[in-house]
């Protein structure tokens, strides 16, 4: 019985670590089959959609939403509905290693093969961490999932009944045809006051390289054709004949439409100057971010150390507070190895206090009047001369 407890305890620890940990996709559940709400179709059927036209999802972690666009009858997208999620866990910046409890930010590709209807957190899909920008990266982790449940170690947990609504997008997209379904996962609304906000941040430079993503989206309300090339995303570009796009090399001779040269330079011109104004007003503080991968190898020893069941911090350690630990114990070092200075013998110590108590006090009397202090009246003799 002993074994069996240990084998499952541990089985849990390791499944933990990765993320999570789902199953491949095999059929589907009656959870999976169930139908959007009848007011959601009326809302889309309004606005030129279908139940099976193509669908895009965009996830901000700071605001905490979940939005789900759809592909009207002009081939432009438009919001259908937007979900409060329900739990992310870590902080602002994108996942750098397995452990870190990172949720993933970035364009990720959403395939059939990646949705679970079986999944013990109610319903889910894999975000498909890591993608190409990632493994050029080195960032390690696996089975990062948008589930139900409320829970979540690296996720974006929703709850039951908003995950069940997701899930059927989904669905009901690729029974229409549609391959994979773009999921954008920003870490704020990347607009030119909150890229002000952050502007001092670690990860900004990877941020601005989301907000290109982001700006393609908004100036054609179509998702952005995303690849890899020198480690970086570019948007929007197609290569040459016989080129293709590889995540570690440079990136090949491509074209990139006029109509979308012209507009996304005329947008910059625009964020440029509302960055500019924004950074003279009085914005609200940063959220808390991922210190880059020394945070994040801190955060995943904490968790390794918790999986294998040694004694750890309630909550998981940030770099910050590990520096601020650091530089404390080193203070308490220095402090034990200070030689320390001998007590002096009590009467020898009585004697000089007194001494200099007296010492100091005639100082004082002469140097406010410039004349020595007179002498001490007897106590007997105050009253009377």
């Amino acid at each position: 019985m002993k074994k069996a407890t240990l084998g499952g305890f541990l089985l849990a620890a390791t499944l933990s670590l990765a993320g999570c940990q789902e199953e491949a996709i095999k059929d589907f559940g009656p959870k999976a089959e169930r139908p959007l709400p009848e007011k959601l179709v009326q809302q889309m059927k309004a606005k030129g959609m279908t139940r099976y036209s193509p669908v895009m999802f965009r996830i901000f972690k700071e605001e905490g939403k979940f939005e789900v666009w759809k592909r009207k009858d002009t081939g432009r997208y438009d919001l259908v509905t937007t979900y409060d999620i329900c739990k992310i866990s870590g902080e602002l910046g994108p996942k750098f290693t397995e452990g870190d409890r990172q949720a993933p930010e970035g364009f990720y590709p959403i395939r059939p093969y990646q949705m679970n209807p079986k999944s013990s957190y109610y319903l889910a899909f894999d975000t498909g961490f890591p993608n190409a920008y990632d493994r050029a990266h080195g960032r390690t982790g696996a089975n990062l999932m948008v589930h139900g449940a409320c829970s979540s170690s690296g996720c974006y947990s929703m709850s039951d009944e908003q995950v069940a609504q997701i899930y059927a997008f989904a669905r009901d997209a690729f029974r229409g045809g549609q391959s994979e379904i773009q999921l954008e996962a920003f870490p704020f609304r990347m607009s030119a006051a909150n890229m002000a906000r952050y502007r001092n941040d670690p990860n900004y430079p990877f941020w601005q390289m989301l907000k290109e993503g982001y700006d393609h989206f908004e100036i054609a309300k179509v998702p952005p054709k995303v690849d890899v090339c020198e480690k970086r995303y570019v948007f929007n570009l197609v290569a040459e004949a016989g080129k293709s796009f590889k995540a570690s090399e440079a990136c090949p001779a491509a074209v990139q439409s006029d109509s979308i040269k012209v507009a996304y330079s005329a947008l910059q011109e625009s964020e440029k100057s509302a960055f500019s104004a924004a950074t003279s007003q009085n914005l609200p503080p940063p959220a808390p971010s991922i210190a880059g991968v020394k945070e994040a190898n801190l955060v995943s020893a904490w968790s390794k150390a918790r999986s294998a069941g040694k004694k750890v911090s309630r909550l998981p350690p940030s770099f910050e507070t590990a520096e601020k630990q650091k530089a404390e114990d080193e203070v308490r070092k220095a402090l034990a190895a200070a030689p320390v200075p001998e007590p002096k013998p009590a009467a020898a110590a009585e004697s000089a206090d007194t001494s200099a108590t007296a010492e100091s006090a005639d100082t004082s009397a002469t140097a406010e009047t410039g004349e020595p202090a007179p002498a001490k009246k007897k106590w007997w003799k105050v009253f009377g001369g």
